[in-house]
């Protein structure tokens, strides 16, 4: 190994970075390195995917690219919102825990400001705290260190103070002074940066090393990266560049003027860096060890009553269950059928500590039975097991209906060790919701409970409107008479995953071309060889592309996470755009994965509307329900 990658983003820095972590795991294969560090703007929310796909073949190192304001972050003030750029990535377990701790103070509703931040001095106390668990790299052209120095006839001395200040805070050989050159025949600011920096490096010793700032895997991904920033502007390529031919938006010149910034090869870097740059990465690398952060289910003991443990209360409400359900089985042969489908499930959920998993559900079942909502009588797979029903979770008996217990938990799919939790819905009132997950949150305490984090991505259609606007050259009738035959997902789900179960990936564009081939024609279509072509076959090729890319950050509908400890020792917490609060960081598999327990709490509107029917009836029809 001759170079490491450490300053690379994913799509994860949404409408900045473009790279799926599946990409960026073929990039490195091609690149024949065997580490990488994942270092998003401001998040750690793709580092249980990134660990996941990358440790198969290469060393998984995780970081964060922070926003470091001038003064106290929670001053939210015009003069206090521009924000320096610092790397951090965690060096071990300890370390992973202290960077998901200043990744959740950063996303704090009194400390986001447009982006997620911390204040310098508290950065530098954070830093400290963390006792040599973290490593960092000065940023590049936006970093504190860089900003020093540009334009700045006392470059040096102000140069070195930041630096040594930088290192105090994270110890010595714990912080690097980085060089970013990748784009320097373009950019001659990187040259005089870089220059200044290294002289810095030579008068205090600390090291300098050779970072991308890696926003794609390969240079020709740069045109793909531009429909996202374009997405994230409102405009078009073409007004983009007429503003910066007017010496406007500079800033974004670096994107639009340049395509280096890609995962470069040992190759690419070597013409701009020495060779102890390079060999510092790997040094970085090494000092990286490589620790999991995934962790088998963990849900809260449920405290039960007369100091039963939860496999002995279980066995005891499907005891108490069974005596009021099954008195039509208590003679025959059903008994038999029942009584092993009963001590079958039983002794899996034991076996796997999934116990408190059902008695924390139907306690907040419970709860909502006590405060009079009407709850669903069960959704999906949960309606397949006795014990659910034996608990009243769920309220069908699933052995008159054949309906398989395997399909809500089949213990063969828990591989490696690690156990799969099964998936049970829970139907509330709409209007009634909150209250319920107050009620969670006071029973296992505010740290412990959250909702949780998703992110929509571009599906077919919306991929098409994104290239085409960027494209800035398409009328919106012929935008709309374009993608009115591109269908949405959910009304062609089943051909979608027989597609992707053919090729290993599905794509609503590939299957108009396919189905609607006589509508699109006029715009694209797919020759004998597989290949498109037509006016817009550019256009088509490149949303593609872009399809399923993450865009947008927002609060899922049903998740809810419950720990038997703060969920920021294991999970990021971001911020709420809502401006209320905060939010488990991972998506509803990853919390899973770092051992979260997740609830699907699900407020229906038809609930609310059901349980107003009895006063509608009474005042309609003067009749008592």
């Amino acid at each position: 190994m001759k170079y490491v990658p450490l300053h690379v983003h994913s799509e994860y820095s949404l409408l900045d970075g473009l790279s799926q972590t599946k990409h960026i795991a073929k990039r490195l294969e091609e690149i024949e390195v065997d580490a990488c560090a994942l270092t998003d703007h401001g998040t750690v929310s793709g580092a249980i995917d990134f660990h996941k796909t990358i440790s198969n073949g290469f060393k998984p190192i995780l970081g964060c690219e922070f926003y470091v304001s001038n003064r106290d972050a929670t001053i939210k003030e015009p003069d206090n919102s521009k924000l320096a750029h610092q790397v951090v990535i965690a060096k071990d377990l300890k370390g992973w825990k202290n960077l998901l701790s200043m990744v959740s103070i950063s996303n704090k509703v009194d400390h986001f400001y447009h982006k997620p931040r911390v204040g310098v001095d508290y950065f530098m106390e954070l830093a400290s705290k963390a006792e040599g668990s973290l490593v960092s790299f000065s940023g590049h052209l936006g970093s504190r260190l860089a900003n020093a120095v540009v334009d700045n006839p006392n470059w040096q001395s102000d140069g070195i103070r930041e630096a040594e200040r930088l290192q105090d805070a994270f110890g010595k050989g714990n912080f690097y002074i980085e060089i970013q050159l990748i784009d320097s025949l373009i950019n001659e600011k990187a040259k005089e940066v870089a220059q200044k920096l290294r002289e810095i490096s030579n008068l205090t010793k600390i090291p300098c090393v050779a970072t991308p700032d890696a926003h794609y895997c390969r240079r020709e991904d740069a045109h793909d990266q531009r429909v996202l920033l374009c997405t994230s502007m409102r405009k078009s390529i073409g007004q983009v560049q007429s503003e910066l031919k007017q010496g406007k938006s500079r800033s974004l010149g670096t994107f639009f003027n340049s395509n280096n910034y890609h995962i470069p090869s040992y190759e690419d870097m070597r013409e701009f860096h020495t060779e102890e740059e390079l060999q510092h990465t790997i040094d970085i690398a090494n000092m990286c060890t490589q620790y999991d952060i995934l962790g088998p289910p963990n849900p809260p003991v449920f405290d039960c009553p007369n100091g039963m443990s939860p496999n002995d209360y279980l066995r005891e409400l499907c005891r108490e269950g069974w005596s009021r359900k099954m008195s039509h089985v208590e003679k025959g042969s059903l008994f038999s059928e029942y009584g092993d489908r009963v001590n079958k499930e039983i002794k899996i959920f034991t076996e796997t500590n999934l116990s408190s998993y059902f008695l924390i559900v139907r306690d907040i079942l419970k709860y909502a039975e006590s405060r009079g909502y009407l709850t669903g009588p069960g959704r999906g797979s949960a309606a397949g097991c006795m014990v659910s029903y034996l608990m009243d979770i769920t309220k069908i008996d699933p052995m008159p209906h054949d309906l398989i217990f395997e399909r809500f938990y089949n213990a063969g799919r828990n591989a490696g060790g690690r156990v799969s939790m099964p998936d049970i819905d829970i139907d509330v009132p709409k209007q009634s919701r909150n209250d319920i997950i107050d009620y969670i949150k006071q029973k296992y305490g505010e740290d412990n409970v959250a909702q949780i984090v998703t992110f929509q991505t571009l599906k077919g259609r919306a991929a098409l409107k994104r290239v085409m606007a960027a494209r800035g050259n398409i009328g919106f009738s012929e935008q709309n008479a374009i993608t009115s035959h591109i269908l949405d997902e959910a009304k062609i789900s089943d051909e979608l995953q027989d597609m992707k179960d053919d090729l290993g990936t599905a794509s609503v564009i590939t299957w108009a071309l396919e189905n609607k081939k006589d509508k699109l024609k006029e715009w694209c279509y797919v020759d004998d060889n597989g290949n498109l072509q037509g006016k817009f076959a550019k256009i088509f090729e490149q949303a593609i592309r872009l399809e399923d890319t993450k865009i947008i950050q927002s609060k899922h509908a049903a998740g809810v996470v419950v720990s038997p400890q703060p969920i920021y020792d294991v999970c990021p917490m971001v911020i709420d755009k809502e401006g209320k609060g905060q939010l488990a960081g991972f998506e509803g598999p990853s919390c899973e994965d770092a051992g979260l327990l997740k609830l699907d709490v699900l407020g229906i509107k038809m609930l609310d509307k059901i349980m107003e029917m009895p006063e509608i009836i009474k005042n309609t029809y003067k009749v008592q329900v």
